[in-house]
């Protein structure tokens, strides 16, 4: 599995976690060293996550308590702009011989997304919220 975070004008290292991700997991690989420097970084900034299992484990609500975020309802569809990122790295993926190459050329692909891509996507939040649960075109 690979995680980042993407904010309007820059993004986080990318994180690749090999194993099954758990609550405990989430915050001692994820959110403690990346996400809360990178948040302190950005005042004013709103963290976004779903609602999988390891966001909504008691030790990271707590961990995520310190900063604001996005209120996510049960069952609600899941906009987040970083879903197309990563949609959009699946497609550029090249054929990898082991997983180390992988690892690379996904780091390579992350670290040289067009930051107008990210842009786009972050501003496209507004249609994407009043389409109200129709379809949309994203």
């Amino acid at each position: 599995m690979v995680w980042g975070v993407i904010a309007y004008d820059s993004r986080s290292t990318l994180i690749v976690m090999r194993g099954t991700l758990t609550g405990q997991r989430y915050v001692d690989d994820i959110l403690r060293p990346p996400v809360g420097p990178f948040l302190n970084g950005l005042p004013g900034a709103i963290f976004q996550q779903n609602n999988a299992r390891p966001h909504t484990a008691r030790v990271a609500q707590d961990f995520l308590r310190h900063f604001q975020t996005l209120p996510w309802p049960a069952r609600s569809p899941d906009l987040s702009p970083v879903e197309h990122v990563w949609d959009q790295l699946k497609r550029q993926v090249p054929s990898c011989h082991s997983e180390h190459d992988l690892e690379l050329a996904v780091q390579d692909l992350w670290s040289h997304l067009p930051p107008d891509n990210i842009r786009c996507l972050i501003n496209s939040m507004p249609d994407r919220v009043a389409a109200g649960g129709g379809p949309t075109c994203y």
